[in-house]
């Protein structure tokens, strides 16, 4: 076993027919396949689930494509794109065929590798317009895969989203434009555990897949066996695949060939319309990508006319993420519902048919080389399970009675917990000074797009101009250097490039006085309330959260730094109550997150939010001092929780310890700035 050929492992991907279970995935993709007009799929899954596996072996059946010889932007020479940046092409090019591509767009990944860049200094001093295609261009007529996509910036997410929904993609770089032809099947993974995506990106996805491993150990087992076959042998493992994967390949594209020739009758749409009205989805692009996927369906089921079992299908793939409401609301759909909305307790089925003319909807590849016939659908919500060919990964839920230690708060029945109040929409806290941190809507940043602020000397490549300080630059030198008519003579030491200013997201962290005197007076549902109405803004602002609780004989780091604002706010709602207040040991755990987080990731900027009454029930106040020292350069907030006719004021003088400021809890609803306002002018 030590000596598997690590090399051929790289090279040959695993087939998607010897992927076990995961049907609702593979119908998911296979809809895309046949119609790319279905909008992409997002597949949402705990870690070793499979989710990069499938998707990279679902390139290998797609279709070949005919492209024009030497284009960069794979035109197809049917019908070659007029603006293409390598043509005109002429009316009938040549022509050459290659398998379909699957281009990866990695986390980390620069605008400019995502569209394509231009030349802009040899565009400005030599007037030559030069463009290099970006990954839009290559996944062009194929497919374009973004693992861990709720990771990535949200204006390349944007920028993505566009090229999907458009079929083009445009590059603009001030007075120079190039635009190309960009349609591709978008896939993206990610693990909802570091953090969600934006409900108005979640719906630009066609079809979801939620995506868990499979609980059962005889399949389970068979994952195992079938990936360290591959890793022993992947030329052998992929030859056993290879009848089911051509089969499956001749399938997509047979169906491909029907999809224009089936019928989506009156009766059907109005069943669309009704049942994506009766789940509340916003907008229209539900009924539309519905409607695609219900045709697709019918073209992969063999079938002239869309039924009301290709609806259900396609309800149960293209409505679970649009049904969000809340942020920290998970997807889901209620089949029974469904079924009700259909007039049917089910899917059609025939027990006559002929199975030539309607073949099992079971994309995989049956019986085949160590297929387990028990893997299959579970039916429920577009859900999944199975693990192949990567390791095996649980997901972690808050209260599950887990160790505290392992950041998890222990489940509310074994100890006291307060109800928490009706989130509510904050004032806005801001770290101060200008940071160069994520991409975000909190803080003021430097950053890559967003208002021009100035001007600088480039270091590097240009990559975005900023023409009237170049021309001011220029201007002073244009008679020693001859210019004897209109226009000016631009030299690459003038060329200056724009300083834009934007906003960032920060981490913040919340450290939580849990302890007996806040649980008094049934202050604890407030201040929860006020907790998860900050999580909600951090949310929106797209921050790194984490929560440190004390109470008792100590503090703890609840929840880790996360992008994950659903996994802070379930801890949250299950935070127990009780005891003294150590306060100096909840700073002091505080500034150990704030530095370990700042070796990790220093250019984002931490945010204090500090909620208690003051109190320190446990320790002196010198040890309140020296742990508010260790926070003097953290921009901090602390949330005044202290209530009553009479006021001690200790949490203000912790926020002039901490060089914050304080806010009374009634205070720290948006609105509640401007009754302080109202307030104050009555008083004078």
């Amino acid at each position: 076993m030590l000596d598997r050929p690590v090399t051929a492992v790289r090279q040959l991907h695993y087939p998607f027919t010897a992927v076990v279970g995961l049907d609702n995935l593979k119908l998911a993709l296979i809809l895309n396949a046949i119609s790319p007009r279905t909008g992409g799929v997002l597949i949402r899954g705990e870690k070793g689930t499979a989710k990069s596996t499938i998707v990279r072996a679902l390139a290998a059946l797609l279709p070949p494509v005919a492209v024009v010889p030497g284009c960069r932007f794979s035109c197809d020479p049917a019908a070659p794109d007029p603006e293409c940046p390598d043509g005109p092409h002429g009316p009938e090019p040549a022509a050459s065929v290659r398998p379909a591509r699957l281009a990866e767009l990695p986390v980390g990944a620069s605008e400019d590798r995502l569209i394509g860049s231009l030349d802009l200094e040899r565009a400005l001093t030599e007037g030559v317009k030069a463009f290099d295609p970006g990954l839009l261009a290559a996944a062009h007529r194929g497919v374009l895969y973004v693992d861990e996509v709720n990771l990535l910036h949200d204006h390349l997410v944007d920028l993505l989203l566009d090229a999907a929904a458009l079929g083009t993609c445009y590059v603009e770089r001030d007075a120079v434009s190039v635009r190309h032809a960009a349609r591709f099947l978008l896939v993206g993974t990610m693990n909802p555990e570091e953090g969600e995506l934006r409900p108005q990106l979640l719906d630009r996805f066609g079809l979801t897949v939620e995506v868990t491993a499979s609980r059962d150990p005889a399949e389970r087992a068979e994952v195992v066996r079938r990936r360290l076959s591959f890793e022993d042998d992947p030329e052998r493992f992929a030859a056993l695949w290879t009848g089911e994967e051509q089969a499956l390949a001749a399938r997509i594209a047979e169906a491909r060939g029907r999809l224009r020739g089936v019928v989506l009758s009156d009766g059907s749409l109005r069943q669309i319309a009704t049942v994506c009205a009766a789940f509340g989805v916003d907008g229209m692009r539900a009924d539309l990508i519905t409607a695609h996927a219900a045709v697709a369906h019918a073209a992969w089921r063999g079938r002239t006319e869309v039924t009301a079992e290709d609806i259900r299908e396609a309800v149960r793939l293209a409505l679970p993420h649009r049904r969000r409401r809340d942020p920290f609301d998970a997807p889901g759909l209620d089949e029974s519902e469904l079924d009700d909305l259909l007039g049917d307790s089910g899917p059609d089925h025939d027990p006559d048919r002929d199975p030539e003319q309607d073949p099992d909807p079971d994309p995989g590849p049956g019986p085949g080389p160590g297929r387990d016939p028990g893997a299959g659908r579970d039916g429920e919500q577009g859900r999944d399970q199975g693990s192949n060919g990567e390791a095996q990964g649980t997901a972690q839920g808050a209260g599950d009675g887990q160790e505290s230690g392992n950041g998890l708060v222990p489940p509310a029945a074994r100890q006291p917990t307060a109800q928490a109040g009706e989130p509510y929409r904050v004032r806005p806290l801001a770290v101060p000074g200008l940071g160069a941190g994520s991409p975000g809507r909190r803080s003021r940043a430097r950053t890559s797009y967003g208002r021009v602020s100035g001007s600088r000397v480039p270091v590097g490549r240009l990559t975005s101009p900023h023409l009237t300080a170049t021309l001011q630059a220029a201007a002073p030198y244009q008679r020693e250097r001859g210019r004897n008519g209109p226009g000016l003579i631009v030299r690459p030491g003038d060329l200056r490039e724009a300083v834009r200013e934007g906003r960032e997201g920060n981490l913040v962290l919340f450290v939580v006085d849990a302890s007996g005197s806040m649980a008094a007076r049934r202050r604890m549902g407030a201040v929860k309330g006020a907790v998860l109405s900050l999580l909600l803004d951090a949310y929106q602002r797209r921050d790194k959260i984490g929560l440190v609780t004390f109470r008792g004989a100590g503090a703890e780091l609840v929840l880790p730094p996360t992008s994950s604002v659903e996994a802070g706010a379930a801890r949250m709602r299950l935070l127990p109550t009780g005891g003294r207040t150590p306060l100096a040991a909840g700073l002091r755990r505080a500034a150990e997150v704030v530095r370990v987080e700042r070796l990790r990731d220093p250019s984002r900027r931490p945010l204090l939010v500090v909620v208690t009454d003051g109190r320190a029930t446990s320790g002196t106040d010198a040890d309140v001092h020296r742990a508010a020292m260790l926070l003097r350069d953290v921009a901090a907030v602390v949330v005044d929780c202290e209530t009553g006719p009479v006021r001690l004021g200790l949490a203000v003088r912790l926020a002039e310890r901490l060089g914050g400021e304080a806010v009374r809890l009634d205070r720290l609803a948006a609105g509640g700035l401007r009754d302080l306002v109202r307030e104050r002018k009555k008083a004078a």
